[in-house]
């Protein structure tokens, strides 16, 4: 019996990924970090908020991103170190935390808190909260995982492989939401990429012998941003989203009583922002996830308030506003007809009628030149890859296509 109870837990477990097969935990901190509820709590938020409401498939979790883009940095780390350079068995660990922890300040429905009931903290800043109170937790073993991923620390290969135009992050998101969507030109070769990456002036760079799977890449990455995260469908119910969140929190701030989660009603209740975002917050923040907001959308939908249960019923149903999208400003006076006829249709006040009736812009640009992506030829000279591609549409992709849509009752 005693041997028992003396058994040390087997912490280099095996995951099996749909996309990658087996994906090894590469030692104790990571396992620890993997089991805290922190991030257990990522099971719990979608990686793509609504888009399962277009592509039915998109049920994936923020936690299997972290994991696989955990496991795409063991690949890099290993192939880096192939080609000579040096990266100490620290650093390796502060790359695994780093990428793990990347995401882990993300909201339910990702976004859409930041949009509605959180204002003026980004995700990134809030993942950098729980990193450092992680960091306490663990005795300041994820010091240098917090410098690489606020990009201070001086080895800037690795601040770019955390974030970057050819990121990690990204190599993971397109090839999953791909997989899971269905949606097949999304599906990039990140083992190639991989393959192919090298150090060089202490910047990440691309041997020649990649350039195509880099065209690929981003190439992919405007289909999937058209086709999958800009879709029409995705930026309806995202919208509505927020703008049923914000109903709510209008409503409690007049004090009126709503049916929430006591991690949501904190959120409903209290004005946060980044001047107060503290380390209560910072708790409610992480047993807040898509069940609490998905849990209050149902009753909501019984809300006295015509404007939350409207709302509610329409997202519950999938009973969705339709959308038009053009390539010039809505004019106001566009907008305002469409806000009378809501306001006639739906009974309800002009300013009431702005939750049904909203006009924005949404921006594509695959390829940003200030963060190139440098390819390296055989002699060692670095190119950015829109000068080095002999595809035009590489340049085209650096230009910012910009939409505007409007929304409206059907």
């Amino acid at each position: 019996m005693n041997l028992l109870k003396n058994k040390i837990p087997n912490k280099l477990k095996i995951l099996n990924d749909p996309i990658y097969g087996f994906i090894q935990i590469p030692n104790t901190l990571i396992f620890d970090i993997i089991e805290h509820p922190y991030f257990q709590r990522l099971r719990r938020i979608t990686q793509m908020g609504f888009s399962n409401l277009v592509y039915p498939g998109a049920n994936h979790t923020r936690f299997h991103h972290a994991i696989g883009c955990m496991h795409l940095m063991q690949k890099a780390v290993n192939v880096l170190r192939l080609k000579q350079v040096v990266i100490s068995k620290e650093e390796e660990t502060a790359l695994y935390v780093a990428i793990l922890l990347h995401d882990i300040g993300h909201g339910a429905f990702s976004h859409a808190l930041e949009h509605s009931i959180v204002s003026g903290i980004s995700h990134e800043e809030i993942s950098l909260k729980f990193m450092q109170k992680l960091n306490a937790e663990f005795d300041g073993q994820l010091s240098l995982a917090i410098q690489i991923f606020e990009g201070n620390y001086s080895r800037k290969f690795m601040c770019q492989l955390i974030s970057s135009q050819l990121d990690v992050d990204r190599l993971d998101y397109l090839k999953r939401d791909s997989f899971y969507t269905g949606v097949t030109e999304g599906n990039i070769s990140s083992d190639r990429l991989i393959a192919m990456m090298n150090v060089k002036d202490d910047a990440l760079v691309i041997e020649e012998k990649g350039i195509y799977s880099v065209e690929k890449f981003l190439m992919a990455r405007r289909l999937m941003y058209w086709q999958v995260y800009l879709h029409k469908t995705g930026l309806v119910a995202e919208n509505m989203l927020v703008n049923v969140l914000k109903r709510a929190k209008q409503l409690a701030e007049q004090g009126k009583d709503l049916y929430a989660s006591t991690a949501l009603k904190y959120f409903l209740y209290n004005p946060i922002s980044k001047v107060n975002f503290n380390e209560e917050t910072l708790r409610k923040f992480s047993i807040l996830d898509d069940y609490d907001i998905l849990s209050a959308i149902k009753e909501w939908m019984h809300h006295e308030d015509k404007v939350l249960s409207t709302l509610s019923k329409m997202i519950i149903d999938r009973k969705l506003l339709r959308i038009e999208i053009q390539e010039d400003v809505f004019t106001d006076l566009q907008i305002e007809t469409r806000i009378k006829k809501a306001m006639k249709k739906l009974d309800v006040s002009e300013n009431e009628a702005q939750f049904f009736v909203f006009s924005k812009k949404i921006v594509n640009q695959a390829y940003q030149q200030d963060k190139p992506i440098f390819i390296r030829n055989k002699k060692g000279q670095l190119k950015d890859i829109a000068k080095a591609s002999d595809q035009l549409n590489i340049q085209a992709l650096t230009n910012p296509v910009v939409k505007h849509f409007i929304c409206y009752p059907k």
